[in-house]
């Protein structure tokens, strides 16, 4: 989800005229050089946010695919001549242009000719798992990749219906539509594999990072049995995958996605548009838009990520886990019919559906009433729907690797009141015009980022049971045991049921 307001919003509408084919790192003209991979020579673009000898690489073809088929690795060099690829077809117009042939990647490198291979950084869109895009200029890799001396990559893939319906039951032509996005990361993944190092990348040190529904996508590699060995280390960023779609309720969700189709529309011929269009049929299972997302399909999916407890194929990768302080600030508007008119009294009848769990809402708001006596309604109505919806997750997740003795490191960002996305123009140093303490903060997070990248280590002790130690990123950054702690041991008296599972 974009942002609404804040770093995010800044990031966003500062930066608005760069989004588009070319994208706004790369300059009018072709450079002479570029690098030989074992896959071919790739040319590299002129970049113009930061200074020489960063090269540019955008618009690589790693795949191809039929409509909600595997994908298929393309071995030889394909390159976009006008700048990024597209983005998949999604609802809205924010990312152009979009096509279903949207398998290409951008690699930004400080200089391939070093002996010394860097340190790889892969960037996964947010945007759930129907809309994204990493030609979004907030996901500029130039500054991170400079500042770090690592090589980064972001990767566009199938999304929505194109990428997660799940037909495998209804049709035997697909039987791996329900995981076909997840497939086209694992195939990206090996494209990094083979070709990375002619980049200045190090193929045997590969992390993974990614944004909300980034991070989720990341979350359920480490259950694929496919993508075992292609990444070394995970950050996700208030995005997790506890558990997947369930075949039965995919199912539902792919009927009553061909019934808002159309009666004998066959959505494998059918033009894009109106598969984008039929995302709007109701939930069979949540109400509201048909969920799209990775599909527990026993093909490629055969157990939950984070369910019943950590995957035990990815154990030994070292991971990072993080949230932001007020994640929904990013989600409602000042007018929805949520925060309109809000006030104590109705507050529990306001946050008793968006909370996503069945629980005891006056009695919620009176425990948050009494501990921050202060709060008006509306800082009231973010803190307790972020812990209840959007921190469980994380929480599970981070739990469930402390009992198996693989702890993950955990932060929390506090800055500005941070809200879901705020994140990611920190973690890549792209926000316009940032102020000193923006700047600062940026330079923080990137540095710890690059330092887990590198190491595996951030800076600070990894979260186990007995103190849950996190990093609070904030003007005075610091690490804290168990910060929130009552409100974690509040909804967990709960359980955690993942939406769209």
């Amino acid at each position: 989800m974009s942002a609404a307001d804040g770093i995010g919003r800044r990031a966003v509408l500062g930066a608005g005229a760069w989004i588009g084919l070319g994208g706004f790192t790369f300059g009018a003209g072709d450079a002479a050089d570029g690098v030989t991979t074992p896959d071919g020579f790739y040319r590299s673009r002129e970049n113009v946010l930061v200074a020489h000898p960063l090269r540019s690489f955008p618009g690589i073809r790693y795949g191809r695919a039929d409509r909600f088929r595997a994908p298929v690795p393309v071995r030889r060099a394909e390159q976009q001549a006008g700048g990024f690829g597209p983005a998949c077809p999604q609802r809205g117009d924010r990312y152009r242009p979009q096509s279903e042939d949207c398998l290409f990647l951008n690699v930004w490198t400080p200089d391939p000719e070093v002996a010394d291979k860097k340190p790889v950084m892969v960037y996964f869109h947010g945007g759930a798992y129907s809309t994204g895009s990493v030609t979004d200029p907030i996901n500029d890799g130039s500054r991170l990749a400079t500042r770090g001396d690592v090589v980064v990559v972001t990767v566009n893939h199938r999304l929505g219906a194109l990428g997660y319906l799940y037909l495998a039951r209804l049709d035997p032509r697909f039987p791996d539509s329900g995981n076909a996005g997840q497939l086209d990361l694992i195939v990206a993944l090996q494209w990094i594999q083979r070709n990375i190092a002619a980049f200045g990348g190090d193929p045997g040190n590969v992390t993974l990072f990614g944004q909300s529904g980034g991070g989720a996508k990341i979350a359920t590699l480490m259950a694929m049995p496919e993508a075992k060995g292609l990444f070394h280390k995970a950050i996700t960023m208030s995005g997790q995958q506890v558990t997947a779609s369930g075949p039965l309720n995919a199912t539902k969700r792919a009927e009553a996605f061909l019934a808002q189709l159309g009666p004998g529309v066959d959505p494998a011929t059918a033009p894009v548009e109106p598969l984008i269009a039929a995302l709007s049929a109701t939930d069979p299972i949540l109400g509201g838009g048909v969920y799209m997302g990775p599909v527990l399909d026993m093909a490629h999916l055969m157990r939950h990520p984070f369910w019943p407890d950590a995957a035990p194929q990815s154990l030994g990768i070292p991971m990072m886990l993080g949230n932001a302080v007020m994640e929904t600030r990013a989600f409602y508007a000042s007018d929805s019919r949520q925060l309109a008119g809000l006030d104590f009294g109705n507050l529990a009848a306001r946050i008793a559906p968006e909370m996503r769990i069945d629980i005891h809402s006056e009695w919620v708001v009176a425990q948050f009433r009494a501990r921050y006596p202060d709060a008006a309604p509306l800082e009231l109505f973010h803190r307790i729907v972020t812990a209840a919806r959007s921190w469980r997750g994380q929480v599970e997740e981070a739990e469930a690797r402390a009992k198996a003795g693989a702890p993950a490191f955990v932060y929390q960002l506090d800055f500005e009141a941070a809200k879901h996305t705020d994140d990611i123009g920190l973690s890549f140093g792209t926000i316009p015009d940032p102020t000193p303490a923006q700047q600062a903060m940026s330079d923080v997070m990137m540095d710890a980022f690059v330092r887990f990248a590198r190491t595996g280590d951030p800076g600070w002790a990894a979260y186990d049971l007995a103190k849950r130690q996190t990093m609070i990123f904030d003007a005075e950054s610091r690490a804290e045991n168990d910060p929130r702690r009552w409100e974690r041991e509040l909804f967990a008296r709960v359980p955690y049921i993942q939406p769209g599972t």
